[in-house]
C-alpha cells in the first residue's frame, strides 16, 4: 500500500492460529476486595461524545455491588455504578494519551481502592493493516524496498532515495493481542521489529518494561539481531490483562540508532474461570403475609474473567426450592441482579418458618452448554407478623384479697398467642377497661408464661367495697398486622372478694396542737384525744393508755381519752422543746387479733413570769481604790420576752454599809456597772448583794451576791501578786507554814517510795545468792529426777555422800555457790526453821533455784550423775524411811496443806492424823 513519500511499510501478523483454552480453574477459597486489574488501558478516538462508553472497570468488594461508589480524579470522565467509564461532556483529545485515576469506596467499612485508567488516542490517518497514524502531516510515496508482512518498522525513514531528507513522522502502534491460555509451542512468535537503518549498519534490538526485564521477568523476549519478538509461556489475564514495553534500537557500539517505541500488548480473555459466590450460604428474612413482588435478598456471584465480554456476564437462576409449599415456586431471582423476590402468596410462619432455595450462578450470559456454573445456598426466613391476636383460655377469672394489702397477686389470667413467643407480637398487654376506677388493681405481665397477674397496687377497704368486676383487656405489644381484628375472646371478666380483716383504730388529728399557758395545777383537763376504729362491721370497744410521756405530766382516761395534767407544766423544763411538749398515746381495740393505732399530741406551753432573774457574773475584783475600773454586771432569765428585761439593778438598804461602799450606775435595760462609793476599801473579798427585777407581769425581783475580791493594783489597773494573796486574807506566816508543810510531805513520800523499792530489791536477789551461815537446810527443795524409781537401783549411793568432783566448787568465791551444791569446808549448825512458812516464798526458792541451775554454765549436763543439796549429819528432822517417823518430833506439819494436793498426803502422814 503506498501512503506517501517516506511513508513505511507496517506488516503485522500471528504466527499461527491463536487457540482457546476453556480449562477450569479452581474456585478461589477466600474474597479479597480490589480492582481486577491495576491499570486499565484502552484505545479510543479523538473525538468523543457525551455519555460516550469508553470501556469497564471491574471492582469485587465481596459484599456484592451494593454499598460500592466510584470517583474519578478527571472532570471528563465518570465511572458509573456497574463500572462503565464514560464522558460527561462532548470531548476532543489533543494528546496522544489520558490518564486518570479511578477509586472504589466501601461505605460500611470506609476503605478505598484505587485503579489507573489510560486511554490511548487512534487518529484516523489510512495505515496498513487496519491501523491509523496519529500525526502524519505529510504524504511520501512509497518506499521502494518492502519489509516481510510480519515485520513492524516502527521508526520513520529520515532519508528518500534521491537524497532528500525527509519529515519526521510520530506513529502510535496499536496493541497487540495475544490469546490466555495458549498451548504453544513456545517461544511463540508475536511479531518482528526492524529498522530502515539496518540495511547501513547493524543493528541490536531489545526490549524493557514489566515482562521483559521487570518482574515478571522473561514473559516477553527478542532476538536481539533479527527483532523478533516472541511469548514464552502462556499468559493468565486474570494474573495480568495487558504489558507496557519499550522497544530500543542500537549499533554495535550500544549507540542509540532509534528513539525507543511503546509497544502494547493486551491478554485476550478465555473463559477459564467459574463464577464465585461470595459466600456460599446467604441468610435472608421475608415477612409472613407479603405480596408477590416483595424484596427478600441479593445473591452476589463475581466471575475473574472479563465482564466485558461473555466470559465474565454471569447470570442466575433457582435450581430447587425446599419445602415446596405451599407453591413450590415461592420466589424467583433477578438473572443479572441476583435480587430474589416472592412470586406467589401464601407465607405463613405458623406453617412454614424457613425455606432452603439453591442458586446457581453461569456465565457466557446464562448458556448452560457453554458457560461455566456454580451453585449457593440461599436460607430465606419466614419472619412473623402480628397476625394472631391473643386469646383468653377462659371467659371469667375470680380471686380474693384482704383489705389493706398492697403488692399482691389475686388471680392470673392465662392467654393463648400462636405467634412467635417471646417476641413483641407474642407479649402480652393487659388493660383494665372498667370495674376499677379508684385504680386499686393493675394486670402485669409474667415474662416468661405471658399470663396477666392482677396485682394490688392500692390498698382496698372491705367497709368501702366487698366485691369488684373487672372487664380486662389484652393485645400484644405489636399493633395487629393490617387487615387483622382482635378476637371477641381477647376480653375477659375478673371477679375479686374483698375479705375483712382487723384495723388499728386511728386517731383522725394526728399530731394534735393545743396551746395553754405554763404553771396550771394538777388534774386540770386539757383535751380529749379520741380515736376511731374503721372496722364499723365489728363490735369492738377502744381503749387509751400512754405511750410516750417524757416529764410524766399527763394522764389520759382509758375509757375516753380524756388529757389532765397530772403534774405542773414547766416550759422551761428540758423535755420541752421550742416551747412544745410532745407525749405519744395508744388506742387499741379487742379484736383477734388486737390492733392498735398511735397518736402524737403537742401542747405549745405559753410562757408566765415564774423565774426570778439571777445576777451576771457571781465574781469579780476591783482595785481598791475606786478611779481605776468598774464592773459590768447583767442578769440572765429562764423565762422570754415579755417576761424579761429590761432588768432594774438596786443595792439593798440592809446592811447600811453596801450602800456607803458601793454604787450602781445603769448603762443600759440589760447591763450596769458596779463600783466603789468611797475613795479606799481594805483589800479582801466582799459579798456584795444586789437586788434584780425583770420586767414581766407581776415583775418578779431576786437579791443576788456578788463576791468581789478588792485588791491593791499596779499601774496598768490589774492586781499585784502579794495584793492578790493579802485580798484571800491570808497572812505572810500562814503563807509560809503552808509552804513548810508542802515540803515535808514530799520528803516523807519521796523516802517511802524508796524504802519499798529497796525492799523489793532484797528480796528478789537474797534468795538467789546466801551466804552459807544463812542458809536454811531443813526447807523442802525441789531437784531433778532422781532415777526410775524403786527398781531403779544400778547407781553408787556413795557418791551422793561424797562426791569427788569439787573442782568447780572450790574455784568459787567465798560466801557464793548455788543452793544446789555441798558445802566446802565445816559444817554450819543449822538454826531451827520457822514453824509456818509463807508458800509464795517457798514457790520463788525454788523457782529461783531451778533459774540459777540452768543458767549456770559449770552444772553437768542433764543426763550425767548428779549432785545434790547436801544435808549434813544429825539433822532434827529425822528420817522419814519409816512410817513411824509420823510419831517422832514435836513439830506442826499442818501448814503443808496449805501446799497444794502433791503436800497433802505428807501433812496426814505426819501431822498426826488419825488413820481408820
Amino acid at each position: 500500500m503506498t501512503v506517501g513519500s517516506g511513508v513505511l511499510l507496517v506488516l503485522l501478523s500471528l504466527s499461527g492460529a491463536l487457540r482457546a483454552h476453556n480449562g477450569d480453574l479452581t474456585a478461589r477459597e477466600t474474597c479479597k476486595a480490589g480492582f481486577s486489574e491495576e491499570d486499565y488501558t484502552a484505545l479510543i478516538s479523538q473525538n468523543i461524545l457525551e455519555g460516550e462508553k469508553v470501556l469497564k472497570v471491574k471492582f469485587s468488594s465481596c459484599l456484592g455491588t451494593k454499598g460500592t461508589h466510584y470517583e474519578t480524579d478527571s472532570m471528563d470522565f465518570k465511572v458509573g455504578a456497574d463500572g462503565t467509564v464514560f464522558a460527561t461532556r462532548e470531548l476532543q483529545i489533543p494528546s496522544e494519551q489520558v490518564a486518570f485515576t479511578v477509586t472504589a469506596w466501601d461505605r460500611q467499612t470506609a476503605e478505598r481502592w484505587d485503579a489507573v485508567v489510560r486511554l490511548l488516542v487512534a487518529q484516523t490517518s489510512p495505515t496498513r493493516s487496519g491501523h491509523k497514524l496519529q500525526k502524519g502531516k505529510k504524504s511520501a510515496p512509497l518506499d521502494p524496498v518492502q519489509p516481510p508482512n510480519d515485520t513492524l518498522l516502527p521508526w520513520p525513514q529520515h532519508q528518500s532515495s534521491n537524497g532528500l531528507r525527509r519529515q519526521k513522522r510520530d506513529w502510535v502502534i496499536p496493541p497487540i493481542n495475544v490469546p490466555e491460555n495458549s498451548r504453544g509451542p513456545f517461544p511463540q512468535q508475536l511479531v518482528r521489529i526492524r529498522s530502515d537503518k539496518d540495511s547501513d549498519i547493524p543493528i541490536r534490538y531489545s526490549i524493557t518494561g514489566v515482562g521483559a526485564d521487570q518482574p515478571p521477568v522473561e514473559v516477553f523476549s527478542i532476538d536481539s539481531m533479527s527483532g523478533r519478538m516472541y511469548v514464552t509461556r502462556p499468559m493468565d489475564r486474570e494474573e495480568r490483562a495487558s504489558y507496557h514495553l519499550r522497544a530500543h534500537a542500537v549499533d554495535m557500539n550500544g549507540n542509540k540508532v532509534e528513539n525507543p517505541i511503546d509497544l502494547y500488548i493486551y491478554v485476550i480473555d478465555m473463559n477459564d474461570n467459574r463464577p464465585e459466590f461470595l459466600s456460599q450460604l446467604y441468610n435472608g428474612s421475608v415477612d409472613e403475609g407479603s405480596r408477590p413482588g416483595t424484596y427478600v435478598m441479593t445473591v452476589t456471584a463475581s466471575d475473574a474473567d472479563d465482564g466485558t465480554t461473555a466470559n465474565g456476564m454471569v447470570r442466575y437462576r433457582i435450581m430447587t426450592q425446599t419445602p415446596q409449599s405451599p407453591s413450590q415456586n415461592m420466589f424467583t431471582i433477578n438473572s443479572e441482579t441476583g435480587d430474589i423476590v416472592t412470586v406467589a402468596a401464601g407465607l405463613d410462619r405458623e406453617k412454614v418458618q424457613q425455606y432452603t432455595v439453591i442458586v446457581q450462578a453461569t456465565d457466557m450470559e446464562g448458556n448452560l452448554n457453554y458457560g461455566l456454573s456454580n451453585t449457593a445456598t440461599a436460607i430465606i426466613t419466614v419472619t412473623d407478623v402480628n397476625d394472631n391476636p391473643p386469646e383468653f383460655t377462659a371467659s371469667t377469672y375470680e380471686g380474693q384479697v384482704p383489705e389493706n394489702r398492697v403488692e399482691m397477686v389475686v388471680a392470673n389470667l392465662t392467654v393463648m398467642d400462636r405467634d412467635q413467643p417471646h417476641s413483641p407480637n407474642w407479649n402480652a398487654v393487659y388493660h383494665i377497661i372498667s370495674g376499677d376506677p379508684s385504680g386499686h388493681f393493675s394486670v402485669r405481665t409474667d415474662p416468661v408464661t405471658n399470663e396477666g397477674m392482677v396485682t394490688v397496687v392500692k390498698a382496698v377497704d372491705y367497709e368501702l367495697n366487698r366485691a369488684f368486676m373487672l372487664t380486662v383487656m389484652v393485645s400484644n405489644q405489636a399493633p395487629l398486622a393490617s387487615g387483622i381484628q382482635m378476637s371477641f375472646q381477647s376480653t375477659a371478666g375478673v371477679t375479686i372478694s374483698v375479705m375483712d380483716i382487723n384495723e388499728a383504730p386511728y386517731f383522725p388529728s394526728n399530731h394534735k396542737l393545743i396551746r395553754l399557758e405554763e404553771g396550771v395545777p394538777t388534774g386540770t383537763v386539757l383535751t380529749t384525744f379520741s380515736a376511731v376504729d374503721p372496722d364499723r362491721f365489728m363490735q369492738q370497744a377502744v381503749r387509751y393508755s400512754k405511750l410516750s410521756d417524757p416529764a410524766n405530766w399527763l394522764h389520759i382516761n382509758a375509757t375516753n381519752g380524756q388529757i389532765s395534767t397530772a403534774a405542773v407544766l414547766d416550759r422551761e423544763s428540758l423535755y420541752v422543746k421550742n416551747n412544745a411538749y410532745e407525749a405519744t398515746f395508744l388506742a387499741a381495740d379487742n379484736g383477734i387479733p388486737p390492733a392498735s393505732g398511735t397518736g402524737t399530741l403537742q401542747i405549745y406551753l405559753i410562757d408566765i413570769n415564774d423565774n426570778a432573774p439571777e445576777l451576771l457574773p457571781k465574781e469579780a475584783q476591783i482595785c481598791e481604790k475606786p478611779s481605776l475600773n468598774t464592773i459590768n454586771i447583767t442578769a440572765a432569765d429562764a423565762d422570754v420576752d415579755p417576761n424579761i428585761g429590761p432588768y432594774v439593778f438596786e443595792l439593798p438598804f440592809v446592811p447600811a454599809s453596801v450602800r456607803k461602799n458601793w454604787t450602781i450606775t445603769r448603762l443600759n435595760g440589760d447591763y450596769a456597772q458596779l463600783s466603789l462609793r468611797t475613795l479606799y476599801l481594805e483589800a479582801g473579798v466582799y459579798d456584795v448583794p444586789i437586788v434584780v427585777t425583770d420586767s414581766g407581769n407581776p415583775p418578779l425581783s431576786n437579791t443576788s451576791i456578788i463576791k468581789v475580791k478588792v485588791c491593791p493594783c499596779d499601774e496598768n489597773g490589774d492586781c499585784t501578786t502579794v495584793g492578790a494573796v493579802a485580798a484571800a486574807g491570808l497572812g505572810t506566816g500562814a503563807i509560809v507554814a503552808i509552804l513548810g508543810c508542802i515540803v515535808v510531805l514530799l520528803t516523807m513520800v519521796l523516802l517511802f517510795v524508796v524504802w519499798r523499792r529497796r525492799r523489793e530489791k532484797e528480796r528478789h536477789t537474797k534468795q538467789l545468792l546466801i551466804d552459807p551461815e544463812d542458809d536454811v537446810r531443813d526447807n523442802i527443795l525441789k531437784y531433778d529426777e532422781e532415777g526410775g524409781g524403786e527398781e531403779d537401783q544400778d547407781y553408787d549411793l556413795s557418791q551422793l555422800q561424797q562426791p569427788e568432783a569439787m573442782e568447780h566448787v572450790l574455784s568459787k568465791a567465798p560466801g557464793v555457790r548455788r543452793v544446789d551444791e555441798r558445802p566446802v569446808g565445816a559444817e554450819p549448825q543449822y538454826p531451827a526453821r520457822p514453824v509456818v512458812p509463807h508458800p509464795g516464798d517457798i514457790g520463788d526458792f525454788i523457782s529461783e533455784g531451778l533459774r540459777a541451775a540452768d543458767n549456770d554454765p559449770t552444772a553437768p549436763p542433764y543426763d550425767s550423775l548428779l549432785v545434790f543439796d547436801y544435808e549434813g549429819s544429825g539433822s532434827t528432822a529425822g528420817s522419814v524411811s519409816s512410817l513411824d517417823s509420823s510419831s517422832s518430833g514435836d513439830q506442826d506439819y499442818e501448814y503443808l496443806n496449805d501446799w497444794g494436793p502433791r503436800f497433802r498426803k505428807l501433812a496426814d502422814m505426819y501431822g498426826g492424823g488419825q488413820e481408820d
